[in-house]
């Protein structure tokens, strides 16, 4: 198996894949989004109780927690930042919370994972730049553990937020 990063149409939830990132807060409590789809889809009430039982996550960081009634096995939540102009340290936290979700999957023995797009949704991340972040930390990820095939998934719901992933894909890869 080789190492790949592609951009699908679809809910992150309905992934076949090893693992699946939760775009999670700080107090990995239940949000809107992504983030209350997964909840949801895992069952809610073992979910909450596995994230209280972790307690948070600093943004940029990232915890794992069982897939539960997922398709995945696995639920890794990373943290990305609030968009506050770009000058309060938000690419290197983004960057982190791809890269340490991406070592988590790796410690955990995983070999495909789903992401949706990091920080760009009620978190105000402008979507070309998170984009641009995203598939850079993938592209490093890989490129350090050549060892290590893995395939990765960008789950997104929107016409206009695949074909901009798309074009990201092909200017960076």
């Amino acid at each position: 198996m080789k190492s790949s990063i592609e951009v699908k149409q679809t809910d992150i939830v309905e992934l076949e894949a090893d693992v699946i990132v939760n775009a999670a807060n700080s107090s990995l409590a239940s949000g809107g989004g992504v983030c209350g789809a997964i909840f949801r889809a895992a069952g809610f009430k073992k979910l909450e109780d596995a994230c209280r039982k972790i307690g948070g996550c600093p943004t940029g960081s990232a915890v794992i927690t069982p897939g539960f009634d997922l398709k995945a096995d696995y639920i890794i939540h990373a943290v990305g930042p609030v968009w506050y102009g770009g000058s309060d340290s938000e690419a290197e936290l983004l960057y982190s919370a791809y890269e340490n979700s991406l070592k988590l999957a790796m410690e955990n023995g995983c070999r495909s994972i789903g992401f949706p797009v990091i920080s760009s949704g009620i978190y105000g991340y402008p979507k070309n730049e998170a984009w641009q972040i995203a598939i850079k930390a993938c592209r490093d990820f890989i490129k350090d553990n050549p060892d290590y095939p893995i395939s990765i998934t960008f789950a997104v719901r929107s016409d206009e937020s695949r074909l901009l992933g798309e074009k990201t894909i092909k200017e960076i890869l």
